[in-house]
């Protein structure tokens, strides 16, 4: 594995991480930053940012008017995007528009590659995946999935309800997971304003890093003309690992970003902060926490480039996503854990990003499989092959 980065690549890093600086951290105190994530009108204004400075969507492919980077590359996009808490929404690489803008290219016909796709990569729209569901629906085991979908002519009609579903409120366009009459899982896209598809309810959750937040979604007697399925009849389940694979992975290079900057606050404060008569970083109990996060740091980067590696070989990289998941959540929790505990009070308080940071990457264990049952899948692979 070659890590070393090219003259295009090491410029590219550069400039994206100058726009983060200058143009997208100065808003990270913006009135428009809600609860539930950033507000529509403070999206498309980091959108239009973006645009300007040719960072826009730059995992879509050039076709699409995206700079088609490798996985490799993303990592180092996406890490410096992942700066700021507005990043990934500036440069539209956050979840679940990324994963999904990567699914449709992959999977989705022409004629509705022209009526959603193109828009996404534009930034003019935005989507949400609406697979999760509450119990005795598909959670964590996709196999519980309840929604239904009957065919009735040339449409299918949809029905179930769905919940914490990301990016739901103010979506344009919904890939929806439901079970046909065969038993298969088969994905359905659906404009958000028709009849039948209701956003209930918006769900409070630790992060704010979102556009859109996390809703509950009613799906009642939902018409989706069968010429929307995405992909093939019964093949849901297939595609979902095409999404979710490189999606776990890009989750750990955005967050990587963000750990990496409430290291460095930490360590600009343990610098200049006085106790007991020296600076904080020269005690060791704070100094060795610091060391801490540094070989944090430096193993999540390892493990998610070499991830990112296995993929640009064309390989499909299940295994080594769950276990780049699992290693790059923990750590970068414990990373940011430690930072908030230099920092004292400021770093439980509004008056550092710190603060918004740690509740933003807590759920990342959950998001994308608990790391539970990520290591339940790798010991299985493990039993399995009788080999590693």
């Amino acid at each position: 594995m070659d890590f070393s980065l090219d003259q295009e690549l090491q410029e590219l890093r550069q400039r994206t991480r100058e726009f983060i600086a200058e143009q997208v951290i100065p808003l990270e105190f913006d009135s428009r930053q809600t609860p539930h994530g950033p507000s529509e009108e403070l999206r498309n204004e980091l959108v239009e940012r973006a645009r300007k400075a040719g960072l826009l969507t730059p995992h879509a492919s050039r076709e699409l008017g995206g700079l088609g980077l490798s996985h490799r590359a993303k990592a180092i996009v996406f890490e410096e995007a992942g700066y700021s808490p507005l990043g990934p929404i500036a440069l539209h690489i956050h979840a679940p528009d990324e994963g999904n803008i990567h699914m449709l290219e992959m999977i989705a016909s022409e004629a509705q590659k022209d009526r959603w796709l193109k828009p996404m990569v534009d930034g003019r729209i935005r989507s949400c995946f609406a697979m999760t569901e509450p119990s005795p629906g598909a959670g964590s085991d996709p196999s519980m999935l309840a929604t239904t979908a009957v065919r009735d002519g040339d449409d299918y009609i949809l029905n179930g309800r769905k919940w914490f579903i990301t990016g739901a409120t103010g979506a344009s366009v919904a890939i929806i997971m439901a079970r046909t009459e065969d038993g298969g899982a088969t994905m359905f896209l659906s404009d958000t304003d028709q009849p039948g598809f209701k956003v209930e309810r918006m769900m409070d959750s630790l992060d704010s890093c979102f556009t859109g937040g996390h809703g509950v979604v009613d799906i009642e007697n939902l018409r989706v003309p069968a010429e929307n399925i995405l992909g093939e009849v019964g093949k849901g389940f297939r595609y979902a690992q095409v999404r979710l694979a490189p999606a776990r992975l890009t989750h750990c290079m955005r967050w990587l970003g963000a750990a990496r900057r409430a290291h460095d606050i930490a360590c600009d404060y343990a610098r200049t902060r006085e106790s007991f008569g020296r600076p904080l970083g020269e005690h060791q109990g704070v100094g060795f926490m610091l060391a801490d996060n540094e070989l944090d740091l430096h193993s999540t980067r390892l493990a998610v480039w070499h991830c990112a590696w296995v993929l640009d070989q064309g390989e499909r990289g299940n295994l080594e996503s769950s276990m780049t998941k699992v290693l790059s959540s923990e750590a970068i929790w414990r990373v940011v854990d430690r930072a908030v505990q230099i920092l004292g009070g400021q770093g439980v308080t509004g008056e550092k990003i710190v603060e918004r940071i740690f509740r933003d990457v807590r759920p990342f264990r959950i998001y994308d499989g608990p790391s539970e049952v990520h290591r339940m899948s790798i010991a299985r692979k493990l039993l399995a092959s009788g080999q590693r």
